[in-house]
C-alpha cells in the first residue's frame, strides 16, 4: 500500500529526493519525549501520580534517571512543580500537567490504542479510556481541519513552510 499516495505529492517530497531532516519537528519531540521513563511519567500523571515518591513506587525507575526525566519535563514546560507540605513534613513539590503537556495526551493515546491492539495480554487492556460525559470508549482519529475522518491511505505530504532541501553539488 502506497499511503504516501506519491502520485499526487509534491514533487520536492518524492522519496529519493534529498531533504534537509536537520529541521524534522519528529526528531525533535523525540529528544524530548522519546525516552520510554519520560513517556511513562507521563502516563502516571495522567493516571493522577504527582509526587517523586509516586513515580518511583509505581514506575520503579531508578532515582537518579527519574529525577533527570522530571527535571527535563519541567524544563520543557510540559510539567510544573507546586509546593505541598504534609502535616509533620518539610514542604515538598508535585508535579502538575502544564496546557503543553496536555497537547502530548493525544499522542500517548495513540501508542496506547496501538498497544491495546497488538500487545495486550490474552485478556486484554490493562486501561480503558472512556468519555466521562457518555461513558463511551475514546479512541485517537486522524481528521482534517474540516472535522472528516482521514484514511491513511488519504494523507498526502506536501512541503511545509520549514522544509528544506540539501545543497547540490
Amino acid at each position: 500500500m502506497d499511503v504516501w499516495n506519491e502520485g499526487r505529492a509534491d514533487a520536492e517530497m518524492a522519496p529519493g529526493r534529498e531533504r534537509d531532516m536537520s529541521n524534522c519537528t519528529i526528531a525533535r519531540t523525540l529528544e524530548i519525549i522519546g525516552e520510554k521513563w519520560t513517556i511513562l511519567i507521563l502516563r502516571e500523571i495522567w493516571y493522577g501520580s504527582s509526587r517523586f515518591s509516586d513515580f518511583e513506587r509505581v514506575l520503579g525507575c531508578p532515582r537518579n534517571l527519574l529525577a533527570t526525566r522530571l527535571r527535563m519535563l519541567v524544563e520543557e514546560g510540559i510539567l510544573a512543580t507546586e509546593t505541598y507540605k504534609e502535616p509533620g513534613s518539610r514542604s515538598r513539590p508535585k508535579y502538575v500537567i502544564t496546557p503543553k503537556g496536555i497537547d502530548l495526551v493525544p499522542a500517548v493515546m495513540g501508542l496506547m490504542q496501538w498497544g491495546d491492539q497488538y500487545c495486550s495480554a490474552p485478556d486484554g487492556p490493562p486501561v480503558l479510556m472512556r468519555h466521562h460525559a457518555c461513558g463511551a470508549q475514546v479512541e485517537v482519529q486522524l481528521r482534517c481541519q474540516e472535522g472528516h475522518p482521514v484514511p491513511v491511505e488519504e494523507l498526502d505530504r506536501v512541503p511545509g513552510p520549514g522544509f528544506r532541501t540539501k545543497p547540490v553539488g
